[in-house]
């Protein structure tokens, strides 16, 4: 409650004055500062207190150009929604003296930002969906399958696959860009299964990057590995990354792409071996590992050995080209 402004000659009334506003303040922020001082029980209490209705608080943010709408004032009060935007955050500023809260009460009682829109952290339920229970990434990763890039969404994949004249894939090159779905993310975990890899052969490289350390895993015939960002990632910004897998192997049939998350493009580009080129090749989806393929059609080699597949929309699934050898 404002206190009655002092006579400026009576010092002593006005030190008094000022002790007992300085009392109230600190009484009303000990009111709202306990184990429920949420945005929301926080700005609750105050309007309650104050006796305003939501219409009231519009009209005063309206008068100081600010312009927050009733619905979204309701959703602060009830906890659906927190302040975040630069104009919504002015609100609260301007809300704490209209509500005789103390500067900072309402600010300091905000929760970490909230998600929203196209940026949604990976679902592990959603991963499994497409991998599969108990799937050979799964028992790649152990319990770090349930993090697994927790941090990122990717947006866009293009995979190069090189095969040589031994009929085995040699190289496998990627460049992606992912984004940040929460504050602090420095690194991108990525899982890579090869056929009959020989030990000793695995090498990964990041061109501009400090070589990641990789974990070959033979009884899996996997090679997992975190590749650096570079710097910390806040939430919704995104990084490009390039990388290389080379390995020698056993002859491939196929290579396929997990994708768990919707990709706003994928393109898989295959390039076989002047000496050692298929008969025929397919691009197809399937559901989830596992499952028979579905869409599968006809993919046409040019003069220089190569076929790709981009699909039209990639929702979430697993893509992939197989071949045939002449014999």
């Amino acid at each position: 409650m404002p206190h009655p402004l002092p006579d400026v000659d009576d010092p002593e009334a006005a030190e008094a004055a000022e002790a007992a506003e300085a009392a109230e303040d600190i009484e009303t922020f000990e009111e709202f500062s306990g184990a429920d001082a949420t945005f929301a029980a926080v700005f609750r209490q105050a309007l309650r207190r104050r006796g305003l209705p939501l219409e009231r608080i519009r009209d005063h943010l309206r008068a100081q150009q600010i312009s927050v709408s009733l619905a979204t004032l309701s959703h602060w009060q009830r906890g659906r929604s927190q302040p975040e935007k630069t104009q919504s955050l002015r609100a609260v500023d301007a809300l704490e003296p209209l509500l005789d809260l103390p500067t900072g009460a309402l600010r300091s009682s905000l929760g970490p930002h909230r998600p929203r829109g196209g940026v949604r952290p990976p679902d592990p339920a959603a991963a499994r969906g497409v991998f599969g229970e108990d799937s050979d990434v799964e028992q790649a990763l152990g319990d770090a399958f349930a993090h697994f890039n927790a941090g990122l969404r990717a947006l866009t994949v293009q995979e190069t696959v090189c095969l040589d004249e031994r009929r085995a894939i040699r190289e496998t090159s990627v460049t992606t860009v992912v984004q940040a779905v929460h504050d602090g993310v420095d690194h991108l975990s990525v899982v890579h299964f090869l056929d009959s890899p020989k030990a000793g052969t695995v090498a990964l490289t990041a061109p501009g990057r400090p070589a990641p350390r990789i974990r070959f895993l033979e009884e899996l015939g996997c090679v997992a590995a975190d590749i650096p960002l570079g710097r910390r990632l806040a939430r919704t910004e995104t990084a490009v990354i390039a990388y290389t897998l080379r390995a020698e192997g056993g002859v491939s049939w196929q290579h396929e792409r997990r994708v768990t998350v919707p990709l706003r493009a994928y393109l898989l580009h295959v390039r076989f071996h002047p000496e050692a080129v298929p008969t025929r090749c397919w691009g197809y989806r399937r559901e989830r590992i596992g499952a028979d393929p579905s869409h599968r059609h006809r993919t046409a080699l040019d003069d220089f050995h190569t076929t790709h597949l981009m699909p039209a929309r990639c929702v979430s699934g697993v893509y992939g080209i197989e071949w045939t050898w002449p014999d």
